[in-house]
């Protein structure tokens, strides 16, 4: 007998044209775009293919996804990861162009709520070594300074007054990712200082100019690091309330490091440090 072949039923198109730049979620996407804040509804905007992956894979609930028409084909690879209940939605290229915060966009872009995270989650972790950013105003340091506090092990970023909000389009792309998994807070500094200090935790800033080098500083144990603004550095009025600073060794010529770099340095010294303790730890004395 002949064997018979059942062929699959077409799978209806998801993407529901959408031509009208007053479309609610439209509006929604271009309002978040704008703002670098979250929605009413807690979701944040996103863009190109590989930041959304990047919020599925981190197990983000996405609110919406939206297409610009040149960029339809993108869609085959995007909508086979998203679930059942993700608005997709097909724009115009001049709607889609009007809505999200690049000049040259990839023509896909997203509405996805963040994980909520306090203060109490970061300081859950055993001798945490946290980041706050204590006036640190350009988007793309404060995405670098999340991203490496990811990749060097860090419990958290605090995020203090006068710091760019963590939510701007351009964070979001420097942090590759990391934003969607690692904790970022709000607090108010120099007021939560005295909260962390109680909690047994010390804390640092970074200078330019002086403070302990920080091959000779002492990364265990659980403490916070502050890193200040590109031009004025960390605020006197937080300074009041630190145990020391460090600084980054560098030649003269040089004024000061890029914020994000300078955080990146000393977190992997932190990290190569904290790791040697606990592989001694692990290893314990050895017998002779």
């Amino acid at each position: 007998m002949r064997q018979r072949i059942i062929m699959p039923m077409p799978q209806p198109d998801r993407l529901r044209p959408v031509a009208s730049r007053q479309n609610a979620l439209v509006k929604e996407l271009r309002r978040a775009f704008r703002d670098g804040e979250p929605t009413p509804g807690g979701c944040i905007a996103i863009e190109s293919v590989r930041t959304i992956e990047e919020a599925i894979r981190s197990g983000l609930r996405l609110q919406a996804v939206f297409f610009s028409e040149s960029a339809r084909a993108r869609a085959e690879r995007l909508l086979p990861q998203l679930a059942a209940h993700v608005e997709t939605l097909l724009l115009p290229d001049d709607v889609f162009q009007s809505a999200v915060a690049t000049e040259t966009p990839q023509g896909v872009a997203a509405l996805v709520r963040l994980k909520s995270h306090t203060l109490d989650n970061i300081l859950s972790v055993p001798d945490p070594l946290i980041i706050a950013a204590a006036g640190v105003q350009d988007p793309g340091n404060l995405g670098t300074l999340i991203r490496s506090a990811e990749a060097f092990g860090a419990a958290g970023v605090l995020v203090g007054a006068g710091t760019v909000s963590p939510y701007n389009p351009k964070v979001v792309r420097a942090s590759a990712g990391s934003l969607f998994r690692l904790p970022v807070v709000a607090v108010e500094l120099p007021a939560v200082l005295s909260t962390l200090r109680d909690r047994g935790l010390r804390l640092l800033a970074t200078s330019s100019h002086k403070g302990t080098a920080i091959d000779q500083a002492d990364f265990t144990g659980g403490m916070v690091i502050l890193i200040g603004n590109e031009g004025a550095g960390v605020a006197k009025d937080i300074l009041r309330h630190v145990d020391g600073q460090i600084a980054i060794p560098h030649a003269s010529t040089v004024e000061s490091l890029n914020a994000g770099v300078a955080a990146s340095i000393v977190l992997y010294e932190a990290s190569r440090q904290r790791r040697a303790t606990d592989e001694h730890r692990d290893t314990g004395p050895q017998r002779t």
